[in-house]
């Protein structure tokens, strides 16, 4: 089950939140009950698409949470504690990677291992890594191990942020999880960002995506006759696409938890505002760059190191970032892509001397493009499909088709780069606009208005069409 689905916005939700609120009325002090409601939801909701995948999240559940008690009463405390973290990568592996891994093996040792394509369990990087993030901070003493088990399980198995994120750790709810507060005001700023989340993914990617996979998922042989200018503008449609993919499912996550009474952090902050690709990943997919800082990076030895080290550091932590997003070659080369920029930046750009305003202006532009061309190796299945892209864009198709012409002849699928405008004008930070940045009354009213307009056109859209894909849903 999605958050953009019929199903979800009029059914699943609203029951929920009918449910849950009245046990807060009927039981205003035993936050326990609400607990153990949205706990029995959030099993429901990840058991909706593949029910025997819930068992194994309740497995993993149930490890942590006894690995994590183990810490304070086992003397040597740290083999409990490899213990644990292995079995939540070796889960993880062995669901997410062994069949990339087993048929490199045969193709580099010419063997014939058999390769079984298991059904990857939904979300299961997600919650992989909130598990991970708790027992960590347990070792550490950063918090106190959960006592109660379905506290735990709700933690890690809250529908909002289960499937997609942001991932969420444990040391910023766990008060939440035994004293919230849900308030009429967190509940309607909750709805406005739910609200304003869905149309970014409906309205936005999804018409993206029509005109985006129109055009890339082409084979090569049509590929070549499509002209340079529709191959741009495809990529860039791809670009926007997969922010607004997964920033609307981000903002809706984050609306839903505040409606219960739960602070998520943000996962985005304009990101292609970047002034630089260092500044690009503090603004996408926040909760997953700091995870890898804090629980990879800083371990190794962080900045605070020869260069070298530090170099190697960046490497190690950027391709485990790529590969976190996929097993197969191209998020590798994509994790070493941004390793090996961020390396770039900090020996080599950082030293050249040039007018500030010069250098922030030119180096902004290049980010963009080294964005752009981040999303092709992304996207791209193979470095055939990569060369592809890259020689439609670069060189001149082979029919000799205008651009006119080929939008004309494939109006169905080109008419939605339309969605380009709106895509770049959403792309800049709308909170400092004076309506939403604001807390006054007529501002909220505006806001709430606002918000509906954009959910009924959403409604509409979905009823309308059938394509409603999710890019971060795979990982």
């Amino acid at each position: 089950m999605v958050f953009s689905s019929l199903y979800f916005i009029f059914v699943f939700f609203p029951l929920v939140c009918l449910v849950y609120y009245l046990f807060k009325l009927i039981f205003p002090s035993k936050i326990q009950v609400r607990n153990c409601f949205l706990l029995f939801a959030s099993l429901f909701f990840y058991a909706w698409g593949e029910p025997v995948y819930v068992f194994i999240m309740m497995f993993s559940i149930i490890v942590n949470y006894f690995c994590a008690l183990l810490f304070n009463k086992i003397p040597k405390s740290k083999v409990i504690f490899i213990i644990c973290i292995v079995f939540n990568l070796s889960f993880l592996f062995f669901f997410k990677y062994s069949a990339f891994a087993l048929s490199n093996i045969n193709v580099i040792f010419k063997t014939n291992f058999t390769v079984s394509d298991f059904l990857l369990p939904i979300g299961i990087s997600f919650y992989t890594f909130q598990a991970l993030s708790y027992i960590i901070d347990v070792y550490r003493k950063k918090v106190e191990p959960q006592k109660n088990i379905l506290n735990l399980a709700l933690y890690i198995s809250l529908f909002p942020q289960l499937i997609a994120g942001p991932i969420v750790r444990y040391i910023d709810i766990q008060n939440e999880i035994v004293n919230r507060k849900e308030t009429l005001e967190n509940f309607t700023a909750g709805l406005i960002k739910f609200m304003t989340g869905l149309g970014a993914k409906v309205i936005i990617a999804n018409n993206l995506a029509v005109f985006a996979d129109g055009i890339l998922n082409q084979g090569r042989d049509a590929f070549s006759l499509i002209p340079g200018g529709v191959v741009w503008l495809s990529c860039i449609s791809y670009a926007f696409q997969i922010y607004f993919d997964f920033f609307g499912y981000s903002l809706m996550a984050i609306g839903l938890g505040k409606m219960f009474g739960f602070s998520f952090p943000d996962n985005f902050n304009s990101p292609y505002c970047a002034a630089s690709v260092t500044d690009f990943w503090r603004r996408w997919h926040i909760t997953l760059s700091s995870w890898f800082r804090d629980y990879v990076y800083i371990p190794l030895g962080g900045n605070r190191c020869k260069p070298l080290r530090h170099i190697i550091n960046l490497l190690v932590t950027w391709t485990l970032t790529g590969f976190w997003h996929g097993a197969s070659w191209n998020f590798i080369i994509w994790g070493f892509y941004y390793a090996v920029l961020l390396i770039f930046e900090k020996y080599i750009i950082s030293k050249i001397k040039m007018n500030f305003l010069v250098k922030n202006s030119l180096y902004r532009f290049i980010t963009l493009f080294i964005i752009l061309f981040g999303w092709i190796i992304f996207r791209s299945e193979n470095l055939l499909q990569i060369g592809m892209i890259l020689k439609g864009m670069f060189y001149s198709s082979q029919g000799n088709i205008s651009f006119i012409n080929y939008i004309s002849e494939h109006a169905d699928v080109c008419s939605k780069m339309i969605f380009i405008i709106p895509a770049l004008l959403c792309s800049f930070p709308l909170n400092k606009v004076s309506v939403f940045k604001n807390k006054n009354t007529r501002s909220q009213i505006i806001q709430i208005i606002f918000a509906l307009i954009i959910f009924i056109v959403s409604v509409f859209m979905l009823v309308a069409s059938t394509y409603n894909p999710f890019i971060y849903f795979r990982f």
